[in-house]
């Protein structure tokens, strides 16, 4: 399905406040694509960003999922939508559940629902990474660890938590910004503890049982492998390496670089490969260096927090999606640049808080004056940054007020 030159032409952009949205904005909108930029928030630094040409307030998913999906039907049934680029989790998870709809009205370039359930649950991906044969750390069902005396990390079950997952949860609920636990050795948790922990104060799901995995030292060195495949043949591809993550245990990435690695390569495409994926993945790797192997950790079925670095460098993901889903994936341009690098500059501040407030037991803390002089030298050496463009300051000066303003919450979009 071509595009036609009659009419315009869209894409339907869910967004957060992540430097992503702002890529995704950025490179659709310069190449004259219309953007159409849909978020729970007005404030969001996406909104900002000159190459915004539209802008709507939906419910959160995370008030109520069903009325999300509804808000982004509505949108896709508009003859100018030709696609949806999932930001989220939970954008993954609606357009695959409720696939049949959206496919009536555009181009469903994303993984289907079997895809999503299988990323989604760790302990059935990591069953299919066994199957594909790719390494990966010791997994287990928290309720099946009888042996703490390893340094253990424990991590959610799944990527968020919804009615389809536990059934302690309705079809409209959705449970997400679930962090790890790290568990020193000798020390056993109770279920309780690490549920508290993990969900928080406002939320009940105690037949959510999280997954226990052996501790990998890798702090300074986790990979990805970035992919986009059309009905299991990947497309386009690209590979991360982190430098640095919001805290210094890790995290989501704050400073990273693109690099090459045929290891990497091969273990990214045989799980896609497995998996007959279709649409957007990052997929994860920590360095082992006691085994001296990467092991893989997980699948994120959707656009990935350090895009803008894909971009710098040449792998324009957002663009490549577009032209897959409007019938002209033979003109992308596979290649990219090693060793661009770039910053979440806002995270960097992160970690450097991090450095001196945070204490994790099971990792050796760097001194404050090296972690500093790290920071200050490689924004030098390698000045590009997620939010900071020369000719779209918008979402930067948005992003800043609302770290010292903060939000002014949801609400309709007048006049924009």
């Amino acid at each position: 399905m071509g595009p036609n030159p009659n009419k315009r032409e869209s894409v339907l952009l869910p967004i957060n406040d992540s430097g992503s949205s702002i890529s995704c904005v950025r490179s659709l909108g310069r190449r004259g694509v219309h953007t159409i930029a849909v978020s729970e928030h007005r404030d969001t630094p996406a909104f900002a960003s000159r190459y915004c040409d539209e802008k709507v307030i939906a419910p959160s998913p995370y008030d109520d999922l069903l009325a999300y999906k509804d808000a982004l039907l509505t949108l896709a049934e508009r003859p100018d939508v030709r696609t949806i680029v999932p930001h989220r989790e939970m954008d993954a998870f609606v357009l695959a559940k409720y696939e049949v709809d959206f496919a009536e009205h555009v181009e469903s370039l994303w993984p289907s629902f079997e895809q999503v359930r299988t990323v989604h649950d760790r302990l059935r991906l990591a069953d299919a990474a066994r199957e594909a044969g790719i390494p990966l750390p010791e997994t287990r069902s928290f309720d099946a660890v009888g042996d703490w005396d390893r340094e253990l990390i424990v991590k959610p079950r799944y990527s968020f938590l919804t009615g389809e997952y536990v059934d302690s949860l309705g079809e409209s609920d959705c449970v997400g910004k679930m962090d790890p636990v790290y568990v020193p050795a000798g020390t056993e948790p109770t279920l309780v503890a690490i549920q508290d922990e993990m969900h928080g104060p406002d939320v009940d799901a105690p037949d959510h049982v999280p997954i226990v995995q052996e501790l990998v030292r890798s702090t300074e060195r986790e990979y990805g492998f970035r992919g986009l495949s059309e009905n299991g043949t990947t497309v386009l591809t690209c590979q991360k390496r982190q430098l640095r993550g919001k805290s210094y245990a890790g995290g989501a990435s704050v400073f990273r670089e693109t690099m090459a690695d045929s290891e990497i390569d091969r273990l990214g495409r045989r799980i896609l490969d497995h998996l007959d994926w279709h649409g957007l993945a990052s997929v994860q790797f920590l360095w082992n260096g006691t085994a001296d192997k990467y092991v893989f950790t997980e699948i994120n079925p959707r656009v990935w927090a350090s895009l803008e670095m894909d971009v710098l460098a040449g792998a324009d993901f957002p663009y490549g999606h577009w032209l897959v889903a409007t019938g002209r994936g033979d003109r992308i341009d596979s290649g990219y640049d090693v060793g661009t690098g770039n910053h979440l500059l806002i995270g960097e501040f992160q970690y450097l808080l991090s450095v001196l407030r945070e204490r994790y037991p099971s990792i050796e803390r760097p001194s404050f004056g090296r972690a500093l002089w790290e920071v200050l030298s490689s924004c030098i050496e390698q000045p590009n940054f997620d939010y900071i463009h020369l000719d779209d300051p918008g979402p930067f000066i948005r992003g800043v007020r609302n770290q010292f303003v903060g939000r002014r919450g949801t609400g309709q979009i007048a006049g924009e």
